[in-house]
């Protein structure tokens, strides 16, 4: 035993002096790559963690505390009523409005609630895939037949991909079955209002914080009256905020109060200090998370508080280190594609637009499998389809990439993994590429 542990411990040893050893340094795509990674993580940290994921995992953590587990059962659960679940599920990215990573804490947290893997799946696909700002903004730049498209394959694919993994697995679905059956849940605490009015008032603050810019000079209209004004609406929704914390959690109004107040200062000098419009709503962004996790954590009248920001921080660990990994990973092979810029990666771009024309079942399918694998934030990918399509690519691989791409990545899988296993992950991966491929041909056939 001793001598394998040993054994082990010397073939990593050589792994990574080859790796060092043979190290391509004077490649100018090795450090492409690289400057590419380092790019992604940049943009990742900036645009990302603070305004998105910290959020969700607050979001997560009311799924996980305040949200009964009969409530989960009832609309999520083994035994609820299929046609309720899936219509639930797969329409739940309109309201969401997240990204294939920032939906991993509520998937995780309804996954652990016990509800059904059909359901549960239809929820992790749809989130993303549905998100009602990038349907929109696909209609606007890619054209009402793509936008409709999108909608109807993700509505489609988030309830079939359900309906086959709750099929795939059946035997392990009636095992949960028949223990739900058994399950009491305790009363509500609360009246499900009270709950839902916390909830989606986190919800509203995740959705107008990452509200995304208008097309190039476009001054009028409601997305551009949004997007101009939506550090105010998310301020409002903050006052809601802070109400719910002090009539429905029974937070100390004067904890309350402190919070606010010192989110409302460290705004009020970031906009004076920080000339960097992107960078300045990450501090009160990041002072009203601090002062919220605070207030709960110390609050004496209801444990449950307490408990909501220690869920939220257990989302954090289990997922945060897990999307690292992921994040360098796609940036590497892949590279790093936002606002302006375009890093190649060490896979060459003109590589994938070489692939991904005409409407043939391989350009389909390896749109399919860039989609699955590439990082996508939220509306990123309709900026980059437009590229794709002017270089040459399909309509029939630009929709399977944008049904494969926005609900998949290879931070996303890694983090399934870590949630149901190495298997089921496999497969959900495999169901999304094959039906993103058939959907491609399809349409390419059509238009």
């Amino acid at each position: 035993m001793e001598t394998k542990k040993e054994l082990k411990i010397l073939i990593w040893i050589s792994v990574i002096f080859g790796a060092a050893f043979f190290l391509p340094i004077e490649s100018t795509r090795f450090n492409t790559a690289i400057a590419a990674t380092f790019d992604l993580v940049k943009w990742y940290a900036r645009e990302h963690v603070v305004l998105c994921l910290l959020p969700a995992f607050f979001i997560a953590g009311v799924i996980s505390i305040f949200v009964s587990q009969g409530s989960v059962l009832k609309y999520f659960g083994a035994n609820a009523k299929k046609w309720l679940a899936y219509t639930v599920a797969s329409v739940s990215g309109t309201i969401l409005a997240v990204c294939s990573c920032t939906i991993l804490p509520l998937f995780s947290s309804i996954h652990k609630r016990g509800a059904g893997l059909g359901p549960a799946i239809a929820f992790l696909y749809s989130g993303p895939a549905i998100n009602i700002l990038a349907i929109i903004l696909t209609a606007r730049i890619l054209g009402v037949e793509m936008g409709i498209a999108r909608t109807i394959g993700a509505v489609a694919f988030s309830i079939v991909i359900g309906s086959a993994m709750s099929i795939i697995y059946r035997k392990e679905e009636k095992v949960k079955k028949d223990q739900q059956m058994n399950i009491v849940p305790p009363p509500e605490k609360r009246p499900m209002w009270q709950t839902s009015f916390h909830f989606f008032t986190l919800i509203l603050i995740l959705v107008f914080a990452n509200w995304g810019a208008p097309s190039a000079g476009e001054t009028t209209g409601a997305w551009y009256f949004i997007w101009h004004y939506k550090w105010y609406i998310t301020g409002v929704f903050g006052l809601f905020l802070a109400w719910s914390l002090i009539s429905i959690l029974k937070i100390n109004w004067k904890w309350v109060f402190a919070a606010v107040l010192a989110t409302g200062v460290s705004a009020l000098l970031a906009t004076t200090f920080i000339a960097n419009p992107k960078l300045g709503p990450l501090v009160p962004m990041l002072v009203a998370i601090a002062a919220l996790s605070i207030i709960t954590l110390y609050d004496k009248k209801d444990e449950d508080n307490k408990e909501w920001t220690l869920s939220s921080w257990g989302f954090a660990k289990q997922i945060m280190p897990l999307l690292a990994v992921g994040v360098v990973t796609a940036g590497f092979l892949l590279g790093s594609t936002h606002d302006d810029v375009a890093i190649a990666g060490v896979i060459p771009g003109e590589w994938i637009a070489w692939l991904v024309g005409g409407n043939s079942v391989m350009a389909n399918f390896f749109a399919s499998i860039v989609g699955a694998f590439m990082y996508f934030a939220t509306l990123t990918e309709v900026p980059i389809l437009q590229g794709l399509i002017a270089s040459g690519m399909g309509k029939g691989p630009a929709l399977a990439l944008l049904l494969a791409g926005p609900s998949l990545s290879l931070p996303n899988m890694l983090v399934i993994r870590g949630v149901m296993g190495t298997q089921k992950t496999v497969v959900y991966v495999i169901l999304v590429v094959v039906m993103a491929t058939v959907s491609g041909l399809i349409y390419g056939g059509l238009f």
